[in-house]
């Protein structure tokens, strides 16, 4: 018999030599194991909490700046429009994702699937940070060179910018952890 010494290897039961065949009817319970699964990464609850957060950031963003009548006039607003509802897409189905992966208790952590999010990540996170900062470069231009405000909805698009901020700052987490994991492999 193959079992290790509890001095060496501490175990909290002791392998049985016989193997468990379930009967009909029966389920077999077997404990999973997921030991690197730190919260944040893909499959957690601190994951799916990043994902949620970066959708109700992002989806804010989005509908801040297209309730305001003027934002196709300016082509870094309607950057930010779209760069808000690709990173609202994405963290939507990587949140329905994250949620059937707890209600299963499925870890994530396979090469391919954790690439696909890494990149995913990478490409949002890019694109709404630089949304964000060129919204944020014709809210300056608008409201403290030109002096503008009031012919136009400075406060709406300093919230949008504000929230497209606020959803990289969630979406960097989710990425940086994603390329930890694939880069420890």
């Amino acid at each position: 018999m193959n079992v290790s010494h509890a001095s060496v290897h501490p175990v909290e039961e002791v392998p049985t030599t016989e193997a468990a065949v379930p009967v009909a009817g029966e389920n077999l319970h077997v404990p999973v194991v997921r030991m690197k699964d730190i919260q944040g990464m893909p499959g957690t609850v601190g994951g799916l909490s990043l994902r949620i957060s970066q959708f109700v950031f992002g989806a804010a963003a989005l509908s801040i700046m297209a309730s305001t009548s003027d934002f196709p006039s300016v082509t870094a607003f309607c950057f930010l429009v779209a760069a808000a509802g690709l990173q609202t897409l994405w963290s939507f189905s990587l949140a329905i994702t994250d949620v059937y992966a707890i209600l299963v208790r499925r870890s994530l952590q396979n090469y391919r699937l954790v690439s696909s999010f890494t990149i995913g990540d990478g490409v949002t996170s890019t694109l709404i940070f630089a949304a964000a900062c060129a919204s944020a470069g014709i809210t300056v231009l608008i409201d403290n060179d030109l002096g503008n405000c009031a012919q136009n909805h400075c406060v709406q698009f300093e919230t949008a910018t504000g929230m497209a901020f606020i959803c990289w700052f969630t979406t960097v987490p989710s990425f940086l952890l994603n390329f930890w994991s694939l880069a420890s492999r």
